[in-house]
C-alpha cells in the first residue's frame, strides 16, 4: 500500500511510571457534568442527559508532570477559558455498556485541560451553529501522563482544582460529577461504539474562566499528580 502524503505519526499519551503510552484514538468530553458549573453557565444542571461534543485527536497535547509547558494562546479569542477535567481512558470497547460493567472498560485516568474560546463558542452558539472553532482548536486538550487503573484504582472522589498564578480557581472534588465516570461510559456507548485509545474528557467543575498571555496554570487532581503550563 501507498499513500499520496505520508500519515501522520499516531497521537499518544505516556503511561505513568512506565515507557508505554496508549494510542489515542477518539476524544470525547461531557458538557456540563458539574451542576455548580452548569449553574454559573446559566444552565438548570438537572433538565438534561449527558452531552458530548468532541475535539480532534490531535488537539491532544501530552504533558509531563512537574514541568512547566509553553503553551501557545489561540488565534482569534478574546476571551480564553481554562475548564480542568478528569480524563476517563477506554481500554476495553464495546457499545451499549450495562453502568454495572462499564468500569471494567476504563484503563485508565489523568488530568486534563479543555481549552475553550469561550467567545466564540457563545458566538455560535447563539447563531445554532456547532461548537468546533470554540472548542476544537490546536492544542485544545493538555493532559498528563495516564494512570493505570491497576494502580491508583477507580477515581470516584478526591480534590479536583485549578490555579491561575497562584490563586485558586477551581477547586471541588470529583465525586460533585452529576453523571458519573460509569453513567458517562454507558450513555455514551449508546451513541457510539467505544474502542480502546478514546479518551473522555468527564467535565469541569465551577470557576471557569479567563486566563491571559504570560499567566501560568496550576492543575490537578488528587492522586494522578499535577500539570503546569506557561500561556505565552
Amino acid at each position: 500500500m501507498s499513500y499520496v502524503f505520508s500519515p501522520p505519526e499516531q497521537v499518544s499519551v505516556p503511561v505513568k511510571n512506565s515507557d508505554q503510552r496508549v494510542p489515542v484514538r477518539r476524544v470525547y468530553c461531557v458538557g456540563r457534568n458539574y451542576a455548580a458549573h452548569a449553574i454559573e453557565m446559566g444552565f438548570d444542571p438537572n433538565r438534561e442527559p449527558p452531552f458530548f461534543f468532541c475535539k480532534p485527536t490531535d488537539a491532544i497535547v501530552p504533558i509531563e508532570e512537574g514541568k512547566p509547558y509553553a503553551w501557545p494562546y489561540p488565534s482569534k479569542t478574546q476571551n480564553l477559558h481554562y475548564e480542568a477535567e478528569l480524563v476517563a481512558v477506554i481500554g476495553k470497547g464495546g457499545a451499549n455498556i450495562a453502568v454495572e460493567t462499564a468500569l471494567t472498560h476504563v484503563w485508565g485516568y489523568a488530568v486534563g485541560l479543555d481549552m475553550t474560546r469561550r467567545d466564540l463558542q457563545i458566538e455560535m452558539r447563539e447563531m445554532g451553529r456547532p461548537w468546533e472553532v470554540g472548542k476544537a482548536f490546536d492544542h485544545s486538550a493538555p493532559i498528563g501522563p495516564i494512570y493505570p487503573v491497576e494502580q491508583v484504582g477507580h477515581i470516584a472522589t478526591g480534590a479536583i482544582w485549578l490555579q491561575v498564578d497562584g490563586e485558586d480557581r477551581q477547586r471541588s472534588d470529583v465525586s460533585h460529577l452529576i453523571w458519573s465516570v460509569a453513567e458517562t461510559v454507558a450513555y455514551l456507548s449508546t451513541l457510539f461504539t467505544l474502542a480502546p485509545g478514546d479518551l473522555i474528557f468527564t467535565g469541569t467543575p465551577e470557576g471557569v474562566g479567563a486566563v491571559h498571555k504570560g499567566q501560568q496554570m496550576r492543575l490537578g487532581v488528587e492522586g494522578l499528580g499535577e500539570l503546569c503550563l506557561d500561556v505565552m
